[in-house]
């Protein structure tokens, strides 16, 4: 699924540009919000509950492994789903971090730190791309980690070339999260999970093999979906993998990290229509 929409052009005669359709959240589902105070209402009402998540003795000496040995954990999720948040926040207690590194925007840092002491969610720009990497979920998981104690928060996405390729951006996005990395933490640092494969794809040079190059035994924990919806620009639909009365699992298969999530359900992010663009 690609991260980057491709917005939609006017077809235009010669005379005129007729208007874009522009997405519209559902009022059914609520999937996404588009004003700042319904953001807030969303942040606000977002229930934070404990995952029954099991983790398998292999699994937890692997992650624990990968946090002794190059001080990252990396998670590899899909955007816009409702549980990614909870499951964050399940990773960070079961393994005693503190220390969060986001594939956001690394602009919104101010905001985000602003909020996190108390101040009400700022607007600004990136706030509303829609691809669902923000969600009402984790500014509510932050707010909440973030007053329980000492949170390092880190937003390693940022601004790139126009003419850099994927793996170049991956670069650039691996590099953030090295120079911000302070000795002696322990870091989780989730992505698409195009980006935390700690091998080369056929994408090219992932995110997560530039760091596991400079940060030898890092693992990537990959989330199963096994069915459900989540939010990419609009509604979207897991294919069925597994039952949904299957177990919320993190496990070891082929010596990788696996988390189970039997079914997803569709987060609520903050989108607003993009802006008209004028015929050339």
């Amino acid at each position: 699924m690609p991260e980057n929409r491709s917005l939609a052009l006017a077809a235009a005669s010669s005379q005129q540009t007729r208007p874009v359709p522009q997405p519209v959240c559902q009022a059914v589902s609520v999937p996404c919000v588009t004003s700042l105070e319904a953001f807030h209402r969303a942040v606000a009402d977002f229930a934070i509950t404990d995952l029954d998540l099991m983790i398998e003795p292999e699994a937890l000496a692997a992650a624990r492994r990968s946090l002794d040995s190059s001080s990252l954990l990396l998670l590899g999720e899909m955007h816009g789903v409702r549980e990614n948040p909870l499951l964050i926040r399940t990773l960070m207690q079961a393994f005693g971090l503190t220390s969060l590194a986001l594939e956001w925007p690394e602009d919104l840092a101010p905001v985000i730190q602003a909020f996190l002491s108390g101040q009400p969610l700022a607007d600004h720009p990136w706030l509303w791309g829609g691809d669902g990497r923000i969600t009402a979920g984790h500014l509510a998981v932050l707010a909440e980690c973030a007053a329980a104690g000492p949170l390092e928060l880190v937003l390693f996405n940022g601004v790139i070339g126009a003419d850099w390729s994927w793996s170049q951006r991956d670069e650039a996005m691996a590099s953030r999260i090295l120079a911000a990395s302070v000795p002696g933490t322990r870091t989780l640092a989730v992505a698409g999970n195009a980006h935390t494969s700690t091998s080369h794809t056929e994408l090219g040079v992932p995110m997560g093999a530039r760091l596991a190059s400079r940060r030898p035994g890092l693992q990537e924990i990959r989330i199963t979906y096994g069915g459900g919806s989540f939010w990419n620009f609009e509604p979207r639909q897991f294919a069925s993998r597994i039952g949904p009365e299957a177990m919320m699992r993190l496990y070891l298969h082929d010596g990788a990290l696996a988390l189970d999530l039997p079914v997803a359900t569709e987060a609520v992010v903050p989108q607003r229509p993009q802006p008209m663009r004028e015929s050339p």
